[in-house]
């Protein structure tokens, strides 16, 4: 087996997530009197935390303390409403399953804050992943390798044997930044167009193509 340890992004890779984040985005926008965005500007703000969502959200040169208000109450609204439209990707859970079943290690590291990774793996993955962790404060997030490195050595994974599935440009230098193979996923929040522009060692349009790769 070329991989026997596979290290996955969340959002837009294993979970469509784009319409809870949306909705809890402009629920604070609104509370705070300010423009609602729509579904592509989301997509497009996604990917680095969700305090870099929010400051991309908001109008340009918006004052700190509305910034900060709009971060507190994107959080409390999240909190309860993370899985309200979320899904996982059509295929994804079954390749999951069938990569487990090879004896394939399996981990979520994910920019989204961790208060929200762990509960949405165990209601959508419960028992298939091994590791997951989410931003947590005092830890550098992707595309610095902290967590994709901590997540490797809990699973006592070796660079030359574990491959790093995402979605965007944050996951493709990510996985450059922990000296392993990215797999990009084209059903996620970004273009094949822009994939192909940050050349990943593969990209792929359908999870059943990750079982290829790994064998």
């Amino acid at each position: 087996m070329k991989f026997d340890t596979v290290i996955f992004d969340l959002d837009g890779t294993i979970l469509d997530t784009l319409g809870d984040l949306r909705d809890s985005v402009n629920f604070a926008l609104e509370k705070n009197g300010l423009p609602c965005r729509s579904t592509d500007e989301i997509r497009a703000f996604v990917g680095n935390g969700i305090r870099l969502l929010i400051e991309r959200a908001v109008p340009l040169n918006t004052e700190k303390e509305v910034v900060d208000k709009c971060f507190a109450d994107f959080k409390e609204h999240y909190k309860n409403n993370s899985a309200n439209l979320t899904k996982p990707y059509d295929g994804v859970v079954d390749v999951l399953y069938r990569l487990k079943s090879k004896g394939v290690k399996l981990s979520v590291v994910s920019n989204k804050a961790d208060f929200a990774v762990q509960p949405l793996v165990e209601k959508y993955f419960d028992g298939i992943f091994d590791f997951a962790v989410g931003e947590k404060e005092g830890v550098r997030r992707k595309p610095f390798p902290d967590s994709v490195l901590t997540a490797m050595h809990c699973l006592g994974a070796h660079k030359d044997t574990t491959a790093y599935v995402g979605d965007s440009e944050v996951d493709v230098e990510t996985a450059s930044n922990s000296a392993i193979p990215c797999i990009a996923v084209t059903w996620g929040f970004r273009d094949k167009q822009v994939l192909e522009c940050l050349k990943p060692e593969y990209i792929i349009d359908n999870p059943e193509e990750i079982i290829k790769i790994i064998e």
